[in-house]
């Protein structure tokens, strides 16, 4: 048997189906994202470049992340964030939400390094977070590491830590990594 099949049989089919069309006409369609084979033909710039892009009228625009580092080869990336009264909870601090945001955010695009879009989609299926450190103003850096890079799932850490480093928020996220169908 195949796995997809096994997979889709152990799920609701009808959500599946749905939602495996609306990945493949949507998603990979209009965002455009990079091919596999082209992340090492890229330079750090235009991979960064073309994470910011995709960025364009989406959470991340909102919460002014910004991709800043890349290492395909290791699989790590890199975003900060402003902290401002945009993410403040009502005692004037960084939402733990705003953490998360930016860890998931990380996370999910750093799966991209290891995917075919036109083959795969990203699923987020576990996203935990301690948060450590609060913060008022300035700016956190997120940087998401991958502990477990297998076939149907990918297992980053996420650290978000302030300008001197001190570590505010210790995350873990798990995504799946679901094959889509071809279209009939």
């Amino acid at each position: 048997m195949k796995r997809e099949f096994i997979f889709r049989k152990a799920t609701n089919h009808k959500y599946l189906f749905l939602l495996n069309n609306y990945l493949q006409q949507s998603l990979v369609t209009s965002l455009g994202y990079f091919k596999l084979a082209d992340i090492f033909r890229m330079t750090k710039k235009e991979i960064l470049a073309k994470y910011n892009q995709m960025s364009a009228q989406t959470l991340m625009q909102t919460l002014e992340i910004e991709y800043t580092d890349v290492d395909p080869i290791e699989g790590m990336l890199q975003a900060t964030m402003p902290v401002n009264p945009r993410v403040h909870q009502p005692m004037g601090l960084l939402h733990g939400g705003a953490n998360a945001a930016l860890a998931e955010s990380l996370g999910s695009a750093a799966s991209l390094l290891f995917i075919d879009p036109e083959k795969s989609a990203i699923l987020g299926i576990e996203l935990s977070c301690n948060h450590l450190r609060s913060k008022k103003e300035g700016i956190v850096t997120g940087t998401a590491s991958i502990l477990h890079k297998g076939r149907s799932t990918h297992l980053w850490e996420i650290k978000i830590c302030d300008e001197e480093g001190r570590l505010l928020s210790h995350c873990k996220l798990t995504n799946m990594i679901m094959p889509l169908r071809k279209a009939n």
